[in-house]
């Protein structure tokens, strides 16, 4: 039994807490910001992030190109929801063989049962200006009702391999509370036209029950292999935590598995249950053989950055090495990592860093720091600070899942891209840096208005919740004007809960007054 504490600590401490897990109902969210660069023209770029619509139907997948390296940027373009009642989260991006861009998100009603929709991409053949009719790619109800939608991520083939132009979607489930936990992995072998789906994980190779956001990093090697990196935590497969290795040469037809990594020193995580700890497998576009694994320990008693790579297509891994390079066992964690390679094999590692807050709680504020490794060097650079504003910690975001950062290296130029609400609005930032950590650009991508008032879910089956501050009272009236409910915040409470249970079905107006303000917003019942 002491063995298997041992190890579930251990589990919990690199995996458990993805880095997405509140899709629909957290009240505040810094966009998520995605980033791709044309492998065959790089100043051809796109960014997709989570944008605000309005306080009752939260988001909506927001996108702007640039061709000129990001020097301009195209109009906002809009992403349509599949249903008009839906909220779309969670964009990542990719490019083809072709030089075609594909967007990679989730559409769906949010988490309160009923839950429809399902993880949908859309293609742009003009470099992300005017995008196609969204393809589902795995629906809610795929697999019972585990949701396996959360976390989707796009990596599509480039190379000359008989698999070129095939698409993988990685996702894992939603739903929290139905193990066992499974990832998942969608295949298109027709330009993103039709996908089927699978389980990455196998008999002797599971998952399992306990860890229940078994997130799956895809990535494809140059010559066509596609790799993933999945945590497991099953005591007849090991008394200890691992990550696996899943790879297949043919498409997704046939998967075999390898260990990647076994935690067997037990970490104490009591500190920061609420790190965003999901882990990075990346392939090196100048050698098929080479994959690189970053991920998060409390080896020296705070959560590091680590990093162990392999040349021989995963047989084989280095020892691990520790990136950040603060103090080692100063008490400041870092977490939320993200890496890339160029084309040449040079590698820069980026994650939220701790090591100027204040004090050495979890609730410190942030900064985004780097680190670069050229193809021919054996160590790491100096770390070097990428936002020169330090982020405020907040409380909603604390327990949200934000990956609030992407990177792409591109002939020893770092392009990043970042979302913050400090002041207020919802930002998108884009800035490019050299290898030593030279700032050459910083622009501002989006500056929306955050809600102020925020109604969920919607539709709504027989409760809904009003969030704000100051929050004072919530009115409720049919189609016809006739009021139907009024509620006074008497406790002073922030959120209030209504229950639309024995009310019919239709379209009801609603009124929030707040001290700063009287809005009004529609919701369904269904």
């Amino acid at each position: 039994m002491k063995q298997f504490i041992l190890s579930l600590l251990i589990l919990l401490s690199t995996v458990s807490i993805g880095q997405n897990q509140n899709l629909s109902n957290g009240n505040v969210f810094d966009g998520e910001p995605y980033l791709a660069i044309d492998p065959y023209n790089s100043q051809h770029l796109v960014v997709a992030w989570m944008g605000w619509i309005n306080f009752s139907n939260l988001f909506k997948i927001k996108i702007r190109s640039s061709f000129d390296g990001g020097k301009t940027w195209s109009s906002t373009v809009e992403l349509p929801h599949t249903v008009s009642s839906y909220s779309s989260v969670d964009p990542s991006l990719d490019f083809d063989h072709n030089g075609d861009v594909f967007v990679c998100f989730i559409d769906f009603t949010g988490t309160n049962p009923p839950v429809t929709g399902g993880v949908y991409i859309s293609k742009s053949t003009d470099g992300g200006l005017s995008w196609g009719t969204p393809t589902e790619v795995i629906n809610t109800n795929y697999d019972g009702t585990k949701w396996p939608i959360d976390r989707p991520w796009i990596a599509i083939d480039k190379s000359a391999a008989p698999t070129q132009g095939n698409i993988y979607v990685s996702s894992m489930p939603l739903n929290r509370n139905n193990p066992s936990y499974r990832p998942y992995l969608s295949v298109s072998t027709d330009g993103g036209n039709t996908f089927t789906t699978t389980y990455i994980d196998t008999a002797g190779w599971l998952a399992g029950s306990i860890n229940p956001l078994p997130l799956c990093s895809p990535a494809i090697s140059s010559t066509g292999t596609f790799y993933g990196a999945y945590p497991s935590y099953v005591i007849s497969q090991s008394p200890y935590a691992q990550t696996f290795l899943a790879s297949s040469t043919n498409g997704g037809k046939t998967i075999s598995h390898k260990n990647l990594i076994t935690f067997v020193s037990p970490t104490n995580i009591g500190d920061y249950p609420l790190a965003k700890k999901a882990n990075l497998l990346i392939c090196d576009p100048s050698d098929p053989n080479h994959l690189a694994y970053i991920f998060l320990s409390a080896t020296h008693g705070d959560l590091d950055v680590f990093f162990i790579e392999s040349v021989d297509a995963g047989n084989n891994w280095t020892s691990p090495i520790r990136v950040n390079d603060d103090p080692i066992g100063n008490n400041r964690m870092q977490d939320l990592l993200w890496a890339d390679f160029d084309t040449d094999g040079d590698l820069v590692i980026s994650w939220r860093d701790r090591r100027n807050g204040a004090d050495s709680t979890f609730q410190a504020s942030t900064e985004i720091w780097a680190s670069y490794r050229s193809k021919d060097s054996a160590s790491f650079s100096p770390n070097f600070q990428i936002t020169n504003q330090a982020a405020a910690h907040d409380t909603v975001l604390e327990a949200a899942g934000n990956d609030f950062m992407c990177i792409k290296l591109q002939n020893d130029t770092l392009n990043a891209t970042w979302g913050d609400t400090q002041n207020g609005d919802l930002n998108i930032w884009f800035q490019r840096m050299t290898a030593d950590g030279t700032t050459l650009s910083l622009q501002s991508i989006s500056s929306e208005k955050v809600p102020t008032v925020f109604v969920y879910p919607n539709p709504a089956v027989s409760t809904i919740y009003v969030e704000s501050k100051q929050l004072q009272y919530v009115k409720i009236y049919d189609s016809n004007g006739r009021l139907m409910i009024s509620k006074q915040n008497t406790e002073a409470s922030e959120r209030l809960e209504i229950n639309l249970e024995n009310y019919g079905s239709g379209t009801y107006h609603v009124e929030i007054s707040t001290a700063r303000e009287t809005v009004t917003t529609q919701i369904v019942k269904q």
